[in-house]
């Protein structure tokens, strides 16, 4: 079992990189660099790989909609070469109000683009003349000047690995199906397999063959210690956010992963105090039981179930924050769970 998180760089992008150099030194495995309505990904990439050494380095996640396939390729392929085969190509929808409100793009048909661009992608690395006759995409257009074209760089990888970040069933069967990994939130051990199961199941069963098994990038919270069960409220702020605020009322993805998780109730009662502006009532709504399920907060021992439930549920890397009010105090927390992961 490996262990990734997210880059935080809201102190600011010098500290947050000087703070993943020693989280790999501690045992970090792979870093994941957001992209939202922020700065991009793909420059905090290329800096993270001339300043890590065995780190790999995702995105974390680039919406489909902001790039065209072939530039998805190109960008991973870049970076693959500047990193020395650290590159992950992580991939992901967003939702209609950034697309559609931020970049103008219409937000349609996200899990056929998604696999429409995974087969692009591989035909690029492949060094394949690029032609291709999609329900979305078309290359070369077949009404104008464009001839089939190759890339030109002889790549380091032919293969990059790509992860999708899916939700609903439909998502989640393509990545089963097609992508080497799968990037969930909300996850919960106990009941992923209600949630996800069915889908999962039918894209593994006709999983592509040259494909190693999916790879499943889930985890929380990270504050190992006596007493430390009450770090798991930091994580209130963002399940209110994401499961009341990310969306609008009746289209919220997360929304309704909670909801089938068991907390249909609480769901409910979250979205309606989020968006009703009372937004601290929306975090209290957060059941103490997701808290203490979805995180990895508590005594060693606590803990050390915790990852046995993560691991039987499939997940193979640990997708985590770590807790603490200083840089010392995080790595600290990432050496835990190091020594608790690898022994």
């Amino acid at each position: 079992m490996k262990i990734s998180t997210i880059l935080d760089y809201a102190r600011g992008f010098a500290p947050a990189i000087d703070e993943l150099v020693q989280l790999e030194e501690a045992g970090l495995d792979h870093v994941w660099v957001p992209e939202v309505y922020t700065f991009d990904s793909a420059t905090a990439m290329g800096f993270i790989a001339s300043r890590t050494k065995r780190l790999t380095i995702g995105s974390g996640i680039f919406p489909i909609y902001t790039r065209t396939p072939s530039l998805l390729a190109m960008t991973a392929a870049g970076l693959d070469e500047l990193s020395e085969g650290r590159a992950v190509l992580g991939l992901g929808a967003s939702g209609p109000q950034v697309i559609e409100g931020f970049h103008g793009v219409r937000f349609d048909a996200p899990v056929g683009r998604t696999s429409e661009i995974i087969d692009i992608c591989r035909k690029i690395w492949a060094r394949e003349v690029l032609e291709h006759d999609g329900e979305h995409y078309q290359m070369p257009l077949p009404d104008g000047l464009g001839k089939p074209l190759k890339i030109i760089n002889h790549l380091r990888r032919d293969r990059i690995p790509i992860v999708v970040a899916a939700l609903g069933p439909k998502s989640v069967e393509m990545t089963a199906r097609k992508a080497d990994g799968w990037l969930p939130v909300l996850f919960v051990p106990e009941s992923a397999g209600d949630v996800w199961g069915a889908a999962l199941d039918r894209g593994l069963n006709d999983r592509e063959l040259d494909l190693a098994p999916l790879d499943i990038y889930a985890g929380g919270l990270v504050a190992i210690g006596d007493g430390m069960e009450g770090a798991r409220n930091h994580m209130r702020h963002f399940t209110a956010l994401y499961v009341g605020g990310m969306g609008a009322r009746g289209k919220n993805f997360y929304n309704t992963v909670f909801a089938q998780a068991g907390f249909e109730k609480e769901a409910a009662q979250i979205q309606e105090r989020y968006l009703s502006g009372k937004k601290e009532e929306a975090e209290a709504a957060v059941p103490d039981s997701f808290l203490e399920a979805a995180n990895l907060c508590g005594s060693e021992g606590f803990v050390r179930d915790r990852i046995d439930a993560f691991r039987q549920a499939g997940v193979t890397t640990l997708n985590v924050n770590f807790a603490g009010r200083s840089a010392e105090e995080r790595v600290a927390q990432c050496r835990a769970l190091a020594e608790i992961v690898k022994g």
